[in-house]
């Protein structure tokens, strides 16, 4: 496994993500789509990474499959007034990978995920939003994983 393609999964996921929210297409279809036609491909003259791809379907199925608890922690982690919902769709989708990554993947350093999701925000975005991705996810990171943020953890 090669960190560039699990990076390239993580793009992808997002991707994904953000196409089942516009199109209402299910994980099946979002899963054989991208295997097939964008996971490694040039599309419009954009290069689209090579991706781990057992990696991108627990990313894509766990997301989805842990969706109520992953928006309950991002809704918690937000500030008073700025639920989930309310945010932009892809910002919506980097937060729900994220943090899924960040609550079920355990084999994933936290500061390691939140960084992959910022470089992810950053293919999107040049304003605040990669700062939101930071912020949200070490929240939701300290609160379900405060050991690898103790001092002296080796994570990251």
């Amino acid at each position: 496994m090669k960190p560039a393609e699990r990076s390239g999964a993580r793009l992808a996921v997002v991707q994904a993500l953000y196409e089942m929210e516009i199109s209402g297409k299910g994980v099946i279809d979002a899963l054989a789509e991208f295997e097939a036609f964008w996971i490694g491909q040039v599309i419009d003259e954009v290069e689209h990474p090579p991706a781990e791809t057992a990696f991108f379907r627990d990313l894509l199925r766990g997301t989805v499959d842990e969706q109520r608890a992953i928006d309950q922690r991002l809704d918690a982690a937000l500030a008073a007034g700025w639920p989930l919902r309310r945010l932009e769709a892809v910002v919506r989708a980097i937060l729900r990978a994220g943090a899924y990554e960040v609550m079920f993947r355990r084999d994933v350093p936290v500061k390691v995920a939140i960084s992959e999701y910022v470089d992810v925000a950053h293919s999107f975005y040049e304003g605040e939003e990669p700062g939101l991705v930071n912020a949200v996810l070490d929240k939701v990171g300290r609160a379900v994983r405060p050991e690898d943020f103790a001092k002296g953890s080796r994570t990251g």
